[in-house]
């Protein structure tokens, strides 16, 4: 993934420095339109108790439980992302030694950060932690930092582009699923009305019913032809999901699979905690990466920074004999895994794996481009403590971080960080175009505060964070594309967001593919040779033995779903 960061400074920006977890609160309150929230931490949603949760923490059962080898493998594992980082905790979890190979000098991959001359954050997206997250609520359980998230009221609140300055609300009330959701769309009368949400219900029947098969099956229709199909009237598409599938893929309806949106909504609507947000209390990369690696470092794991890999270097019977960088270095392992987002991946295949079905695929897959942006200002702005969706032709959600996240807290200065999609025509622009273009939008979400000739609120400062490559580009059709984490290669593997996971292009996405790649190599070594005390905890296991390796004649049958690797929704 290319990042490059630039901006510009003409003055100080809004303070750093991590406050004291609690309860603070803030309102902020319109005199017009819908908006009125009140500003403060929520208690962690009870996840505890949901099928997704348990999934989750029972495939980290397993992976700890795992029959320990007689001697530990060394896993090489090139990118130190989400998905990276994630393999590397559960390889540690199943009594092996990852090694995390990072081509920067910063953790996080997707979710990376820095900080710019004044010590204030900047980061690569606007990051969400959604309560539909089973795999990292059971991390940040794990790892012991699940009081870092901090909960938002239940709600979604939307920009009004007909009524500058206005917003408009799904409040989800304290119900069961699907209730509470059901009744948050009821009580929205402002974005669409009671026809379009009989209609719009009526057209998901077909999903409430077939469930999962029938959501895998829609991946060949973007959202604006399945909802024509359905017969839900254009309005719906226009009003709530244009917002939504930028949110969810940085592209337009008319490019978005449904069955992206299908999974989402099945998240949001089954599950009574899905849709509750959280913002991270400070920067990924300290927050949440650098536990990650503190933990499997503890148990035998290694980083190299500023490692990043030139060339996956063969045996002469394909397999890898080891990875050489830029650096000049050469690194072996037992086993590799590339967590590199797909489109690295593609440059640095070997010539031998090309004509392979399993890497051919890769290439129906590429990433899409996004354009984050942080703006300083010489104010607080009037805001809420909350995501909001724009609604707008060039920004997808935004969030005011001086009021959201304690480590970015200020209470006299507002940093606004946005997102800028779709960005495929604007990812070659100057910054200068970018943040005029972000202040024309941003008077109209801000209309008695924010002038784009600055005549009001003044900028302090910007970043602008640009990724041509991010995450897998989710448009219709490219499910078949997707890989399992296992490879036709005795000693490689696949993970990343766009590996084969139920929960698509997300930080969920990431993380999934981290714990199943792990669950493949316990499956295909850890018991090869189990030490007598691992035997006797795990007898069945033991006395089960391990699915055999994939041979070159016979990797078709892995790129199908196994275990709980099975895509789509339930």
């Amino acid at each position: 993934m290319q990042t490059t960061m630039r901006g510009q400074a003409s003055g100080s920006g809004c303070t750093s420095g991590r406050q004291a977890r609690g309860h603070w609160s803030r309102r902020s309150v319109r005199e017009r339109g819908a908006l009125r929230v009140v500003a403060k931490d929520y208690p962690t949603p009870d996840f505890q108790s949901s099928d997704t949760y348990q999934e989750a923490l029972s495939l980290s059962t397993k992976l700890r439980n795992a029959p320990r080898p007689a001697k530990p493998l060394r896993v090489v594992i090139a990118g130190a992302g989400l998905a990276g980082l994630s393999a590397a905790k559960y390889l540690a979890d199943a009594g092996h030694h990852p090694v995390v190979l990072e081509g920067r000098d910063v953790l996080g991959g997707k979710v990376a950060a820095w900080k710019d001359e004044d010590g204030d954050w900047y980061e690569t997206g606007l990051h969400i932690f959604f309560g539909a997250y089973p795999n990292i609520q059971n991390l940040f359980k794990e790892l012991g930092i699940q009081d870092r998230l901090q909960w938002k009221e239940h709600s979604m609140i939307f920009a009004m582009p007909d009524a500058p300055g206005e917003f408009s609300r799904f409040d989800f009330p304290e119900l069961p699923a699907p209730w509470n959701g059901i009744i948050a769309i009821l009580r929205n009368n402002q974005m669409l009305s009671w026809p379009e949400k009989i209609r719009f219900r009526i057209g998901l029947l077909p999903a409430i019913i077939f469930g999962q098969r029938y959501c895998e099956e829609q991946d060949e229709l973007t959202v604006t032809e399945w909802m024509r199909k359905q017969g839900v009237p254009d309005r719906v598409n226009e009003e709530v999901f244009i917002a939504m599938a930028k949110a969810l893929n940085f592209i337009n309806p008319d490019d978005l699979s449904m069955t992206v949106v299908l999974t989402a909504l099945n998240r949001f609507l089954q599950e009574q905690h899905g849709s509750k947000m959280a913002f991270l209390d400070g920067a990924p990369p300290e927050r949440l990466c650098q536990p990650m690696v503190d933990y499997f470092k503890a148990r035998g794991g290694d980083l190299m920074f500023n490692s990043r890999v030139k060339q996956i270097v063969l045996n002469d019977d394909k397999s890898v004999k080891h990875l050489a960088l830029t650096n000049g270095q050469t690194v072996e392992g037992d086993l590799y895994i590339s967590a590199m987002p797909v489109d690295i991946m593609k440059i640095l295949m070997p010539d031998p794996w090309a004509s392979m079905p399993y890497f051919k695929q890769l290439n129906g897959l590429e990433g899409v481009p996004v354009i984050n942006i942080h703006i300083w200002f010489d104010r607080k702005l009037t805001t809420v403590d909350h995501l909001l969706f724009s609604r707008s032709p060039l920004l997808s959600v935004y969030a005011d971080m001086s009021t959201t996240s304690k480590e970015y807290r200020d209470d006299k200065k507002s940093m606004l960080e946005l997102v800028f999609a779709p960005a495929k025509e604007w990812i070659g622009r100057p910054d200068e175009e970018i943040i005029a273009a972000t202040m024309t939008e941003l008077e109209r979400l801000f209309p008695t505060e924010v002038r784009a000739d600055q005549s009001m609120a003044k900028i302090l400062k910007y970043k602008v964070v640009k990724t041509p490559l991010s995450v897998y580009k989710s448009t219709a059709g490219r499910e078949k594309f997707r890989p399992t984490q296992r490879s036709p290669i005795s000693n490689f593997y696949l993970a990343g967001d766009y590996t084969k996971q139920k929960y698509l292009a997300s930080m969920e996405g990431a993380v999934f593919s981290g714990k199943l790649v792990t669950e493949a190599i316990v499956e295909d070594w850890s018991a090869r040779g189990v030490t007598s005390s691992a035997a006797s905890r795990q007898p069945a296991l033991a006395a089960a033995g391990v699915v055999g390796r994939v041979g070159s004649s016979d990797w078709a049958r892995w790129l199908q779903p196994v275990g709980a690797i099975a895509g789509g929704c339930k």
